[in-house]
């Protein structure tokens, strides 16, 4: 009997754990801008663009050129893009969502 006990526990550990992996593998995850500024409409991503960490998602026009406002978190696809060219951003807008653990 408690060796029937203790293998069910263990069947109902592992289902836990392999369902929180699961679930963590594919989280949306939001994008800020780290600046305020104009969207450009160059180095803006797409929906569906693959990007890594630290690659940049939206840029700003400045006096001197376009320079990135926000970059990925982490690596993923991009799932929506909520800015588009000409759009005023301020610093901790989200600009996109990209999926994690794809």
């Amino acid at each position: 009997m408690l060796h029937k006990k203790s293998i069910m526990i263990f069947v109902i550990g592992l289902v836990l754990i392999v369902g929180s992996v699961l679930v963590m593998a594919n989280t949306v995850v939001a994008q800020k801008a780290s600046l305020s500024g104009t969207v450009t409409s160059s180095g803006l991503v797409k929906p569906g663009d693959t990007v890594r960490e630290g690659d940049v998602l939206v840029k700003i026009d400045t006096i001197t050129g376009a320079i990135p406002a926000s970059r990925a978190t982490a690596n993923g696809i991009v799932r929506e893009v909520l800015v588009s060219p000409g759009v005023s951003i301020a610093a901790g807008d989200v600009v996109a969502r990209i999926e994690v653990g794809k």
